[in-house]
């Protein structure tokens, strides 16, 4: 990509600063908000940046961010998508929660939930819904991925194979738009299969985010899960290949409660 002065501006701040505002910017290069997010758009396209609520960061097409860094991105969106995931698990039943900063948030929408049985490959998981009430918590063994506190290998995938849940709740580093859903680590990748196949109904969280970045290995099509709940309507594609397979599409929106209404709006 061949980029613009004001692009390589952006993309050397936000490189040294870490973070860039779409409303700083239009106000320091004396353009419009819409150019700066066709600017940041046009970045997170390359690979060279990742947006984020309001802005953009720095990020890697064909290398997965930071856990750390990923927890920030698209927050609100990420909170809004696990309310709305869990309004679809509900009491009394089994679920997998697999690795991923927005099924995380699946989690913290479930602590107030009863007579749960949770199994799950990520001890960020355990740790959410430890003394929540009435939940019976199985962690999978395995060799624990240090920096996110996944559980992977094949010892997780042979004991994820041992269950057959109600619900599972899984993530992705990246979406295709022909509906391939993609991840980076080959072991992270066996153990989301094995919860796919070992569940009566998948729910797919990613946020749009995911449709712009691209990962190598894949772990299923978006025909072998039941729901996708993310943040903004998918790409016409995507959305063909959920019409195709019969997935249903929930769109969360940041700022809204469970009932899909903005709470300032009746305050």
């Amino acid at each position: 990509m061949l980029l613009s002065e004001r692009q390589s501006e952006i993309l050397q701040r936000a490189r040294s600063q870490g973070r860039v505002e779409v409303e700083a910017l239009a106000v320091e290069f004396e353009v419009t908000t819409q150019t700066i997010r066709r600017d940041l758009n046009d970045l997170s396209q390359s690979g060279l940046l990742a947006r984020v609520h309001g802005g953009a960061v720095p990020a890697a097409r064909v290398s997965n961010v930071a856990y750390a860094a990923r927890r920030a991105l698209a927050a609100p969106e990420k909170r809004a998508i696990g309310q709305r995931a869990a309004e679809m698990i509900p009491d009394g039943c089994s679920v997998i929660v697999n690795v991923g900063t927005t099924t995380e948030e699946v989690a913290r929408a479930l602590m107030a939930r009863r007579d749960l049985v949770v199994i799950t490959n990520n001890l960020n998981v355990v740790a959410i819904l430890s003394g929540t009430p009435q939940k019976e918590l199985i962690l999978a063994g395995g060799v624990v991925r240090q920096h996110d506190g996944a559980i992977v290998g094949d010892e997780a995938v042979a004991f994820i194979r041992r269950f057959k849940a109600d619900y599972a709740v899984i993530g992705a580093s990246a979406l295709d738009e022909d509906g391939a859903i993609l991840d980076y680590d080959m072991r992270e990748v066996a153990v989301a299969r094995a919860i796919v196949e070992n569940a009566r109904r998948t729910i797919l969280v990613c946020d749009r985010l995911k449709f712009e970045r691209s990962a190598p290995v894949r772990i299923c099509d978006v025909a072998d899960v039941h729901a996708f709940v993310t943040d903004a309507p998918p790409p016409a594609a995507f959305a063909e290949a959920c019409g195709r397979g019969g997935v249903e599409i929930a769109v969360a929106t940041a700022g809204q409660d469970a009932a899909g209404q903005d709470p300032e709006a009746t305050a």
